[in-house]
């Protein structure tokens, strides 16, 4: 990854989206930041930031979506707000960013940063050289009870995948469904299942069963080719036709798909003609088993 490329990358969608007095600005701070500002005094323009850019979202465009991913491949700016992506644009500002300077002074500014600073300090990590520094940072923001911050490391970002040890990266997945934060934003996760993680996420299928709760469709991610026998039969629990979790039950024919079960998703199919059940079987039976293939369900769309 080019820290240079993710720079060039929010220059250009700051400068489209910043007045011209946030601009002025963000020009004095980088020539300061360049200088070489006191930890305080760089954490003091992190939350100064709130004055020049507003809160609202960013909404990238497809093209400058495309050059985030060619940046930094599973980065994805659509959620960033444009106060968040300036605060980003101070943080790589920095001319410190593989020395330890720079890891000192982001520690500054998140121990006193509130939450809306906190997400864009989580976001720039992900942007930075040699990651693997932040890796402790970045585990205790995914442990934080601020649902926004969770998704700030979480989702929409490389990092975890990149970063994150088996323990980290199954905390982070099974909290994501437990809080309810969209799983198939995490990146990664089709190239990050295992045993362990698909048994952690039967465990929370059946607390939720036994609380009289429905599972999240999503949680049939998790499972891939590792559920084995106890996955096929909860997986077929889910699909009964008497849950009445629709969502649910399209999840497990994707689930079913993913644990190479197509000869039951086949069945599924006929035996629903017409119905979105069999459509997800259709669609699951033509290869669309991925993250992305969940989005709808844990959408709630159609």
């Amino acid at each position: 990854m080019s820290t240079q490329a993710a720079r060039d990358v929010i220059d250009a969608m700051l400068a489209r989206r910043l007045p011209a007095g946030a601009k002025s600005w963000l020009a004095e701070r980088r020539a300061e930041i360049g200088r070489g500002p006191s930890d305080d005094r760089f954490a003091q323009w992190i939350s100064l930031a709130s004055r020049y850019a507003p809160r609202r979202e960013l909404a990238p465009d497809a093209a400058e979506c495309a050059a985030a991913e060619r940046a930094l491949p599973g980065w994805n700016p659509e959620r960033w707000s444009s106060l968040e992506t300036l605060r980003v644009a101070l943080v790589l500002a920095r001319p410190d960013l593989d020395d330890p300077g720079c890891e000192r002074a982001l520690e500054e500014a998140f121990r006193f940063a509130d939450q809306g600073e906190l997400c864009a300090l989580y976001r720039a990590i992900a942007l930075l050289p040699d990651g693997q520094r932040f890796a402790a940072r970045a585990a205790e923001g995914c442990r934080s009870n601020m649902g926004v911050v969770f998704e700030a490391v979480a989702c929409d970002s490389p990092y975890p995948r990149l970063y994150f040890d088996e323990v980290a990266w199954n905390h982070l997945v099974i909290k994501a469904l437990f809080i309810g934060a969209p799983l198939w934003r995490v990146h990664g996760v089709d190239e990050r299942l295992s045993p362990e993680l698909a048994r952690m996420a039967l465990d929370l299928a059946d607390e939720r069963r036994s609380a009289g709760r429905p599972v999240p469709p999503e949680l049939w991610m998790c499972l891939g080719t590792h559920g084995g026998a106890r996955g096929l039969e909860s997986l077929e629990r889910e699909v009964s036709p008497g849950n009445a979790n629709e969502a649910g039950r399209r999840g497990a024919v994707l689930g079913l798909a993913r644990a190479g079960a197509l000869d039951r998703v086949k069945q599924l199919e006929a035996e629903a003609p017409g119905s979105l059940l069999a459509e997800t079987a259709r669609a699951a039976l033509a290869g669309a088993t991925d993250s992305r293939a969940f989005r709808v369900l844990a959408e709630g769309g159609s």
